[in-house]
């Protein structure tokens, strides 16, 4: 059975999480290398799902964000 992938806010929360233990400065290189690495793949899955958001919100409201953005 496949592995259900966590949410956005929880995959959010583990990408801050390693990037205040890499800059504590305290991670041996081995595990801050493996961090780093992780950290750039939550990254870019991160940033597929928002641009992936954008695209069905700019679908959803036919390419009208320009009122959404000027909202107060």
């Amino acid at each position: 059975m496949a592995k259900k992938q966590a949410s956005f806010e929880d995959r959010l929360m583990e990408l801050e999480d390693l990037v205040k233990k890499m800059e504590g400065g305290s991670l041996p290189l081995s595990e801050a290398l493996a961090a780093y690495e992780t950290g750039m793949k939550l990254s870019k899955e991160l940033t597929e799902e928002l641009s992936a958001a954008e695209k069905k919100m700019l679908e959803l409201s036919g390419g009208q964000t320009a009122a959404m953005e000027d909202a107060p």
